[in-house]
């Protein structure tokens, strides 16, 4: 059933070829205005199914919708949908103003329409000084914006972006993510993104569809993902995160009691499908994490410094518990982080935040 607030509604996709299937029964809705990323590693889907929506691949089984009419079968150019790609494709022999007007002109806009509605779109991503030059007198970042303001320009419902990032310098990129995000709201276009970068689907996306070898392992918020990761994939994909093997010793008013092994307990919220006595894995994020001199609390595991790793913002410090796992603990590097530093070899207890540890559904 299509909602009115949806822009996009999968319903059970499937994609193979020959015998491999790329896409296993897909199924979510994507809502109108809203900045939705896929996410997964490097033949997860992801990029499948977006060509799916643009119409460069066809459905195997199943349907999709764009704003309830269904769209399989309607060829890409019928489709109110544009796609930014890795690649910009930019004309080399056309300034940037004549990169932005070609599809309009092509779609039926005279000249001159197409050259005004150019001109609003490259002072929306603010390249209007640019607009007589040439692709390559443009950095990659200025280009990437050339390639947004044309696929803006004909005011599709939809945009599609796949990995136009991946291309750019690790500053640039972090610029370009606000840029993108800034342009999102402005125009109010469904935008759905496809990476592989954690990081920048967590910074820009409203939500995020985590994908794994042609299924959807998890569709949330950005902090839904990272906080109450579902499987083990999830928990590890998304961001760092300690993966321990634990068994559930009880279970009793929503909290699971689950040991480490070496005598070590902890406690979790328990998860619907986990009984009594299952071998599963929880998920402790290194900065939920502290170190003390001193047991903080009851439940405090006692173990020795390994190593301390400076990543700049951070310090991560390796800790073996007595007779357990390894941790990873997470400290900020600042003079109120320091005091929860330690050299290698100190004795010291490994204590949790609150809901820290996350059972997981492996």
């Amino acid at each position: 059933m299509h909602r009115p607030d949806n822009a996009i509604d999968i319903r059970n996709a499937v994609k193979r070829y020959g015998t491999f299937t790329a896409l296993k029964e897909i199924s979510l809705s994507i809502r109108d205005n809203e900045f939705f990323t896929l996410l997964g590693p490097s033949g997860c889907g992801k990029t499948t199914l977006l060509r799916m929506i643009a119409g460069f691949e066809d459905v195997t089984d199943g349907s999709i919708h764009l704003f309830g009419q269904e769209i399989e079968n309607l060829p890409p150019n019928k489709r109110p949908v544009n796609t930014v790609f890795q690649n910009y494709a930019l004309f080399p022999h056309l300034n940037i103003l004549d990169n932005v007007a070609f599809g309009l002109e092509m779609k039926g806009s005279s000249k001159s329409e197409a050259r005004h509605r150019a001109g609003q779109m490259l002072d929306l991503v603010r390249l209007t000084d640019f607009s007589a030059r040439k692709p390559s007198q443009l950095s990659g970042g200025q280009q990437q914006r050339v390639a947004l303001a044309r696929a803006l320009a004909p005011q599709p419902k939809v945009l599609l972006l796949d990995e136009p990032l991946s291309a750019l310098d690790l500053k640039l990129r972090k610029a370009m993510q606000l840029e993108l995000k800034h342009l999102q709201r402005e125009t109010g276009i469904t935008f759905i993104f496809v990476t592989h970068d954690q990081e920048e689907a967590l910074t820009m996306s409203d939500r995020i569809a985590v994908m794994s070898a042609g299924n959807l392992q998890q569709l949330g918020s950005p902090r839904e993902i990272y906080e109450t990761p579902r499987n083990v994939f999830v928990a590890d994909f998304i961001g760092e995160t300690n993966l321990l093997e634990v068994q559930v010793d009880n279970i009793h008013d929503g909290q699971a009691t689950c040991h480490l092994g070496g005598g070590h307990e902890l406690q979790c919220k328990a998860v619907q499908g986990v009984a009594a006595g299952a071998n599963v894995h929880v998920s402790l994020r290194p900065e939920r994490i502290f170190i003390s001199e001193m047991p903080a609390e009851s439940r405090s595991m006692k173990g020795k410094v390994v190593e301390n790793i400076f990543v700049g913002t951070d310090i991560s410090t390796i800790v073996d518990l007595d007779e357990g796992p390894s941790f990873t603990v997470r400290t900020a590097n600042s003079d109120r982080g320091s005091k929860g530093i330690f050299e290698p070899g100190s004795n010291v207890f490994i204590n949790l935040e609150q809901g820290a540890a996350r059972l997981l559904m492996d």
